[in-house]
């Protein structure tokens, strides 16, 4: 088993993640098995409780933890399913050697960073290559930039792995090659400084790759090995390319994986089969290429950052070239909306001359800023017919539209918002009300549904058994679903168990479909979500 590192020089958002997810892929496309991890710097536990608006989204893998949006990447490319143990921060490496130091695990001894806090980092860049015997690959992203502060613990984790398991672990640094305008030139000076960084706490780089937007001549790239002790076939050119998807098409062409198989010691690479995904692959991004009319949809939500709904408007782009559309978001900021102007920000009418807004999708979030934008929004969307997808608190927002505009509770509401509220038809469940851990009145991960036979739900899935991730703490109430269902509002899917509601469906409109999970965590290139290539069809009716 090896175990490859990728750490980031220069700048931040260089695409770490996205590299680390095509060299999954790549070596995939190869037969090999591979998981990826991120180690993030920041001290919160987890992003659980970060503002979108600070950190992007929030992703939740199939066991329940809340992530970095990093691992949302991961899975798209590679369709891995990832778990607790392919994310760590170091706040939750800390806390867990602070509990160790509380329950008198260390023998009474002064806890430091070094052995301490380093001992439990590289436990857990370990842990998920010793529980899964059968991966050939652990790709590890280091969060942040190499010479950030935060970041040192891990780095000095990575020279230790680096002695301890040989050439076992690789070592791959992403750098920036800047373009200075006014000279006309390429410099490589910030590249040689962040690797003459990382060589000062003990770590060689075994592969660069280079980030930049102008071509890299091969004086250029041999510049880079010479000052930095790694031979030219290992510095590689990481282009800019329209869609992070073609990436790994690039990074094939530049012999990515090949380099790093030669690096762990395999022999005859070049006659090296490559599996029928990597067919697919160029299939998908082909099809991409084709594809030049747009689909435009509007997100009614507010969070106004481009991570924030960043699964979201992946899954979207993907069903959309397997529905031979490009798809363009467009964000509505639901703070915005009143009784007044409603029509005029969500008519599908030309939008700044870009195109017209054919569907909408009523986006999830936390608080209740934005929240009566967004229900003006979905009574408007549901009696104009416009095709409407709802997510996890879009869902509950359709529910509380339908209750006070159907159902005549002009009051209805989510104790989220009102606790007092006199129609809470959305609500907690009984048992998670008294509970204080933030985290712990949620529903996350994978939940059991069962659809209801000829919904329109179970015609997109095309079975009656599915499990879909959730992140939630309140749920739809029960008290009120035989009389939505009697107005037409029809609970097509629930939990087996709780009997939870899962998804509504108003039948009467072409799409009006609302889910409590959240489909965009299960959406990937090669296989894309049939909740999202269901919306995108409507829309294009």
């Amino acid at each position: 088993m090896k175990y490859i590192f990728v750490t980031g020089g220069v700048a931040s958002s260089l695409g770490k993640g996205v590299i680390a997810a095509t060299l999954g892929r790549l070596l995939q496309n190869r037969g090999f098995n591979i998981t990826i991890q991120k180690f993030d710097p920041y001290i919160n536990v987890d992003p659980g409780t970060l503002n979108p608006n600070e950190h992007g989204e929030c992703y939740v893998t199939i066991d329940g933890y809340e992530c970095d949006l990093d691992l949302g990447h991961y899975e798209r490319f590679t369709d891995i399913k990832t778990t607790r143990w392919n994310s760590f921060t170091t706040g939750r490496i800390y806390q867990e050697v602070i509990d160790k130091e509380r329950r008198g695990e260390y023998g009474g001894k002064t806890v430091q960073v070094v052995p301490h806090i380093t001992d439990a980092i590289k436990e857990n860049m370990l842990r998920t290559g010793k529980e899964n015997p059968e991966l050939d690959f652990v790709i590890t992203e280091i969060g942040g930039t190499v010479g950030d502060i935060e970041g040192l613990p891990f780095l000095e984790s990575i020279r230790q792995l680096k002695w301890e398991l040989g050439d076992d672990a690789l070592v791959v640094h992403l750098a920036y090659v800047p373009y200075i305008a006014a000279a006309g030139e390429l410099k490589t000076k910030p590249t040689q400084h962040s690797v003459k960084t990382l060589q000062s706490y003990g770590i060689q780089p075994d592969c660069i790759v280079l980030r930049s937007e102008h071509p890299l001549s091969d004086g250029l790239r041999r510049k880079v090995a010479n000052f930095c002790n790694v031979r030219p076939e290992y510095v590689l050119h990481s282009p800019d390319v329209p869609s992070i998807y073609a990436l790994p098409l690039k990074m094939h062409e530049e012999k990515l994986a090949i380099q790093i198989l030669k690096l762990s010691g395999y022999q005859d690479i070049d006659n090296l089969p490559v599996t029928e995904n990597h067919d697919k692959w160029h299939k998908y991004v082909e099809m991409w290429r084709s594809t030049t009319e747009e689909l435009h949809i509007g997100f009614v939500g507010k969070y106004d950052l481009q991570d924030a709904y960043k699964s979201i408007t992946e899954s979207l782009k993907i069903a959309g070239v397997y529905c031979g559309r490009k798809v363009v978001t467009h964000f509505i900021n639901a703070e915005e909306i009143t009784e007044e102007n409603v029509a005029e920000k969500l008519s599908p009418l030309p939008v700044e001359g870009q195109g017209e807004v054919s569907g909408y999708i009523l986006c999830p979030g936390f608080g209740d800023r934005g929240i009566e934008g967004k229900i003006t929004a979905a009574h408007y969307l549901r009696e104009n017919n416009i095709p409407t997808l709802g997510i996890c608190l879009g869902m509950q927002i359709m529910a509380i539209e339908f209750a006070r505009n159907v159902l005549g509770y002009k009051d209805a509401n989510s104790t989220e918002f009102n606790a007092q509220a006199l129609c809470p038809i959305i609500d907690m469940m009984e048992e998670q009300k008294h509970i204080a851990n933030l985290g712990g009145t949620m529903r996350l991960g994978g939940y059991e549904c069962e659809l209801v036979p000829d919904s329109r739900a179970q015609a997109i899935y095309g079975r009656f058994n599915i499990i879909e991730r959730h992140r939630h703490r309140y749920e739809l109430n029960g008290n009120y679903i035989a009389e939505m269902e009697q107005k037409g509002m029809t609970v097509s899917g629930r939990n087996p168990l709780s009997k939870l509601a899962e998804i509504i469906e108003f039948s009467a409109n072409k799409f009006y479909l609302g889910t409590q999970f959240h489909p965009e965590y299960s959406s990937t290139v090669l296989n894309p979500h049939p909740l999202f290539l269901a919306f995108l069809k409507a829309c294009k009716e």
